[in-house]
């Protein structure tokens, strides 16, 4: 059984902002808030993207809600990737299949009404009916039953590793029935437990949200935060070295130099860039040709040029993100000798939403063609290659992948990506050794067994140079030095909570 335990946090000191078009960003932030304390102790916070789907829960908008305490889960990940309580306070297992939780106890959402057993059901309900199907629950055989006023019963078809993983997925936040509303969209405007309570929304502009005064746990020290999205990087930069927002997220890697760097943080976050390869036709379905582009292949040069030293060199899939993998990786290096490419022609893709990832398909294509191989680029929107990407036209495909995904947990990652039967198997690999691996990595109990299992997997697919590994990405985080207590997050699941203060 679980007991209840502290939430693991990462205070972070950052900040960043650029010159450019501060002006066009003035009057974002002001007196947006609704707060009957008054707007000085509201923070601002600029954002990359705007919501694609109305803040839902069932979109990628999820990660705004948990990013600004708004709504929450019934557990969230520590730093090893496990569960841990947060609306649900323990577990236990009745036998292989069934999880019983036991629910915080005074918890109220933001329109008044308590957290209770049916209350989760619904909720859990409804993400799993939600269409298109949510990636956490997906190929899930699963059934949420209220077995007590505080207790929740889950039954899964077969054994389920990941059960308590998958519930901190931003995705299966915990919301009030009025979110539901009768032509089946979801909102979470005051309908979530979290910390602080969104009030009013402005569609891909801006948003506001005020403390909420009867949360369960430690009332938050700001009065509210004032939300406004900016998708362009010079920007997001310049509000922030003008004052005009007291926090950035995303912050490009060009703009960084350019500001003071005590406002400027970064954490390694579980992310990598890779080549993959096109294992089953063209050149490198040759094992000693992938061993040839992996002996070209130099990182450092890459990091340095291209990411301004702010990325970290990558000596297998996983990166520093996740402090286990160096520590238990074992031998990877290619089991196959290089070839001579002698004038081997290969096409080289990538996409341009990560602007970095063109500067550094230059540099590798310059990499391999002085070890031999002739290189075409093709660098398009991303939503106009995916479909070719899947088909395997390219012979490789520099690509920004996160290697934890909704589970937080890496197996779901291989098995996508390197198995034969994986849902976005760029690299065409189907290798029977390889999927074995895969498949008892899935399979085990969470903790050390498991980790080594992954590492496992790890090493046998860059044995095979069945994808290389290029660099592991960094949150790159402005932030203004009158506030404190942000939490750091490599999985971008948190920013800002009760602790936040600004002075």
């Amino acid at each position: 059984m679980r007991s209840l335990m502290p939430r693991t946090r990462h205070l972070l000191t950052a900040g960043a902002l650029t010159m450019g078009a501060a002006l066009t960003l003035t009057g974002c932030f002001a007196g947006e808030g609704t707060s009957a304390q008054g707007s000085s102790n509201r923070v601002s916070l600029a954002m990359l993207a705007a919501p694609l789907s109305n803040l839902s829960p069932y979109s990628e908008d999820a990660f705004k809600l948990s990013r600004w305490s708004a709504a929450e889960t019934l557990t969230v990940l520590d730093d090893n990737g496990e569960a841990q309580p947060l609306l649900a306070t323990e577990w236990k297992k009745d036998g292989d299949l069934k999880w019983i939780l036991t629910l915080r106890d005074g918890v109220k959402f933001h329109d008044g009404t308590p957290l209770t057993a049916e209350g989760v059901v619904n909720s859990l309900n409804k993400a799993l009916t939600a269409s298109p199907k949510l990636r956490v629950l997906t190929g899930l055989e699963v059934k949420f039953e209220a077995t007590g006023d505080r207790e929740v019963t889950i039954t899964t078809g077969t054994p389920d590793p990941l059960m308590m993983n998958r519930l901190t997925s931003p995705q299966l936040s915990i919301l009030s029935a009025a979110a539901y509303l009768p032509d089946g969209t979801v909102t979470p405007v005051g309908t979530g437990t979290g910390a602080f309570k969104i009030v009013t929304t402005n569609g891909s502009s801006s948003a506001a949200l005020d403390r909420f005064e009867d949360y369960w746990g430690e009332k938050a020290k700001l009065s509210g935060i004032d939300v406004s999205y900016v998708p362009d990087g010079a920007a997001r930069a310049a509000a922030l070295r003008t004052g005009t927002a007291d926090i950035v997220e995303a912050l490009p890697v060009s703009q960084v130099s350019l500001l003071p760097q005590d406002l400027v943080n970064e954490v390694p976050m579980p992310r990598t860039s890779t080549l993959y390869l096109n294992n089953e036709k063209g050149a490198f379905a040759d094992p000693a040709l992938r061993a040839a582009a992996r002996a070209a292949i130099d990182r450092a040069s890459i990091v340095q040029n291209v990411y301004e030293g702010r990325a970290d060199e990558s000596k297998g899939l996983l990166g520093p993100a996740l402090k286990w993998a160096a520590d238990i990786r074992g031998d990877v290096d290619s089991t196959a000798r290089p070839a001579a490419p002698a004038g081997q022609k290969i096409t080289l893709a990538t996409y341009t939403a990560r602007p970095e990832l063109p500067e550094a398909a230059v540099l590798l294509e310059q990499q391999l063609e002085a070890a031999g191989f002739v290189v075409e680029q093709d660098v398009r929107e991303y939503a106009n290659m995916e479909k070719d990407m899947m088909a395997g036209v390219f012979d490789m495909v520099l690509l920004s992948r996160a290697t934890v995904q909704d589970t937080g947990d890496p197996a779901t990652y291989l098995t996508s990506d390197y198995s034969c039967k994986g849902s976005f198997n760029i690299s065409q690999v189907c290798d029977p050794e390889i999927d074995a691996a895969i498949s008892a990595a899935s399979a085990s109990e969470l903790g050390e067994k498991r980790r080594e299992a992954i590492m496992a997997a790890e090493a046998l697919i860059l044995k095979k140079d069945a994808a290389l590994p290029v660099l592991h990405e960094r949150v790159l985080l402005g932030k203004a030095k009158t506030v404190s207590n942000l939490v750091l997050d490599p999985r971008e699941r948190g920013l800002i909570t009760a602790e936040t203060t600004k002075e």
